[in-house]
């Protein structure tokens, strides 16, 4: 069916079709028939799997920014997924980046994004998360990232922030240190100033009465050397995993006219620098926390690849807009 109807959207600015979709998943999942519905078209089999202290009812999740206001959790439920990432979530609501922000790589199964975290802000989404019911056995995480005008030297300050908002009412976190659409933000990777950043974040999580799971998402971007500090840091500093990857900066051999527009790329393009990355990350860690591969997902295929890799959970995004939602289904009836 969805091959029907992604000419349309597709006929539509990539925001503008963005936020249809969302709005179409937010209703469905407010009401019963339709969420009943969607859970009857998309059911898929149940097949377990344990990490950062949860059960997951199966290895696909969704990755943060397709529904960055946690406005539509019920009707992506009814997809299939194991577990939704809503996000990035700032402390406060900021626009992001000037419109178009968005291009499809049509050509490529790709998406170049430039968005710079925009949202209505942690207040938003946290009443948002406190005032409905959870959709049964969905894991719930959410990203957090830095505003935009935080100097970088403060930037624990709105992670601590997110963090006291957001673990009353999330299964688990993740901290974003990785977009390349915040200026400055990806060398909070750098050695020092993470390990001064997880070093505010672990000393303020001991105070929380339940200890919720930690997990800082890399770059893909990170050479041989940053990304050996990177995971030391992570480590040391006590964190409960690792997502890997963001989009990536580099630019693969591309055809469509769109591959000149700035920003972070995603889809079938960054399948090969994801999951190399995930390899060498599993054997760094060595099995001492879980790591959730993301990037470049885009098949049944992709997600075994990944999970055969060693990623414990698989995120997916941009096969959503080229798939459809029946992409989870598929890639779980393997």
């Amino acid at each position: 069916m969805y091959n029907y109807f992604r000419p349309l959207l597709f006929h539509l600015d990539p925001e503008r079709a963005h936020g249809l979709t969302l709005t179409l998943l937010r209703l469905a999942g407010s009401i019963p028939p339709a969420g009943w519905l969607l859970q009857g078209m998309y059911a898929a089999p149940n097949r377990p799997v344990s990490a950062f202290g949860l059960t997951f009812k199966n290895p696909i999740g969704l990755a943060a920014g397709y529904d960055k206001d946690g406005v539509a959790i019920s009707g992506l439920a009814g997809l299939g997924f194991g577990h939704i990432e809503v996000g990035t979530v700032t402390p406060l609501a900021q626009e992001g980046n000037p419109r178009p922000r968005i291009f499809r790589l049509m050509e490529d199964q790709a998406v170049i994004n430039r968005m710079g975290f925009p949202g209505r802000g942690a207040e938003f989404v946290a009443r948002k998360l406190a005032g409905k019911k959870r959709p049964a056995k969905i894991i719930l995480g959410v990203n957090l990232g830095k505003n935009k005008d935080t100097p970088l030297e403060e930037a624990a300050r709105d992670y601590i922030r997110l963090i006291s908002t957001f673990s009353p009412l999330a299964d688990y976190l993740t901290i974003n240190i990785s977009s390349p659409n915040t200026i400055g933000l990806r060398r909070l990777q750098g050695k020092q100033m993470l390990n001064d950043l997880l070093g505010a974040i672990g000393q303020f999580r001991l105070s929380l009465p339940q200890q919720i799971p930690l997990l800082v998402k890399l770059a893909p971007d990170l050479d041989q050397a940053e990304l050996d500090d990177a995971l030391e840091v992570i480590l040391s500093r006590g964190m409960d995993g690792i997502v890997a990857t963001n989009t990536t900066l580099s630019r693969p051999e591309l055809r469509s006219s769109q591959a000149v527009e700035s920003g972070g790329l995603s889809g079938a393009p960054l399948r090969a620098l994801s999951l190399e990355m995930l390899k060498n990350i599993v054997q760094k860690v060595d099995g001492q926390i879980p790591v959730v591969s993301a990037g470049g997902v885009m098949s049944r295929r992709d997600a075994e690849e990944r999970l055969q890799a060693g990623a414990r959970l698989v995120q997916v995004y941009t096969c959503l807009v080229y798939n459809g939602p029946g992409s989870i289904k598929n890639m779980l009836m393997g």
